[in-house]
């Protein structure tokens, strides 16, 4: 039986064809500057997001780490929402490493944050408060795409104050995607929303498929600081054009066929929802979130992967489709959700009435 894996978009295995461009790549030293397959890739991204540089990191945690500490001294902060992926889980890398202090703020159902909470979260320049220097924004958010208008608003809110700004772009492609006009391309989109941010990181692990690897995109002065900080947090690899290679492919080959994903989390979704017992609570990207009833959460979890079916429950169950599951892997998880209700007590098990899921 093969494994239906949906727990995230990370867990995907490198192509055939990602496996000769790693085979077929011409290496060096990336720390000494001259792996020409790294240059490459750093060149392209930056170019694909308007940005004057960019620099590739191991991962998109690394990403975030370098950029806000490349955007922030010892004593500011950062304002953020308080279920942003830079704030819960990233192991609070700005204030262990940079003495940065995180301003976390309520968001609402789709990720953001209300204008007037970011205004307000703003210090006055007082050697009481720690100096505001960053907001950090995040799309998608929970498989949301933040709306243009709101990054263009919150954005310029940050520069009139005299903020930086930067994005967790993990999934950013597929914010892109999901919220191209009618014939745009990806990357036209992916500049727009890049355009509003001073930084940005960009995940080629997630969606794009490669096996590892990131890229902080900025300006010349912005980046400079940031291969500094990546030195530091142990980032520097020597002929990391074997990643780069595989994330180059995915730019080449993977970016418009995240509509497939999108277009499997939708099937799901609708297969879910026709399934009492169930509230599904978004589809928007890839990301698929699912309240169980009766505290069944658990429960359901384990009977899907003894039936090969993978997903995780840590903000009620969540599927995440991606590049290796197809329509017949949907169709599959589709049939043992629906199996689990009809063999499983109505109530669940003990468990499942007490756990967290």
């Amino acid at each position: 039986m093969n494994t239906v894996d949906l727990r995230s978009d990370t867990v995907t295995q490198p192509t055939a064809a990602m496996r000769e461009a790693m085979m077929a790549a011409p290496l060096g030293d990336d720390v000494f500057g001259d792996d020409p397959t790294v240059n490459a890739l750093q060149e392209r991204i930056a170019a694909l997001t308007g940005k004057e540089a960019a620099l590739f990191m191991p991962s998109g945690t690394q990403s975030n780490l370098c950029g806000i500490l490349a955007h922030c001294g010892r004593g500011d902060e950062y304002i953020v929402g308080q279920l942003a992926h830079t704030y819960r889980y990233e192991g609070g890398g700005a204030a262990v490493f940079g003495s940065v202090q995180p301003q976390p703020l309520t968001q609402d159902a789709q990720g953001r944050m209300a204008l007037a909470d970011i205004a307000a979260a703003i210090k006055p320049d007082d050697p009481h408060f720690a100096r505001t220097r960053l907001l950090c924004l995040e799309n998608t958010w929970n498989g949301h795409v933040m709306p243009d208008e709101y990054l263009r608003t919150a954005t310029a809110l940050a520069r009139e104050k005299g903020l930086n700004t930067h994005l967790d772009g993990a999934r950013v492609f597929n914010a892109a995607v999901a919220s191209a006009a009618p014939e745009q391309t990806t990357f036209a989109r992916l500049r727009e929303i890049a355009d509003h941010f001073d930084s940005l990181s960009v995940c080629f692990s997630k969606g794009l498929g490669a096996p590892v690897g990131s890229a902080l995109c900025g300006s010349h002065e912005l980046i400079a600081r940031a291969r500094r900080i990546r030195k530091m947090a142990g980032g520097g690899l020597r002929q990391a054009g074997l990643l780069a290679a595989c994330a180059l492919h995915a730019l080449d080959h993977h970016a418009e066929r995240l509509a497939d994903d999108h277009a499997n989390a939708r099937r799901l979704a609708d297969g879910l929802r026709g399934i009492d017992g169930l509230t599904v609570k978004s589809a928007e990207t890839n990301i698929v979130f699912v309240d169980v009833a009766d505290g069944q959460g658990p429960a359901l979890l384990e009977f899907l992967k003894a039936n090969g079916v993978l997903a995780t429950g840590l903000i009620g169950l969540r599927f995440v489709t991606h590049l290796d599951v197809d329509t017949a892997g949907i169709d599959h998880a589709l049939a043992t959700v629906r199996r689990f209700f009809v063999e499983a007590p109505a109530a669940g098990t003990a468990a499942g009435r007490t756990g967290p899921y």
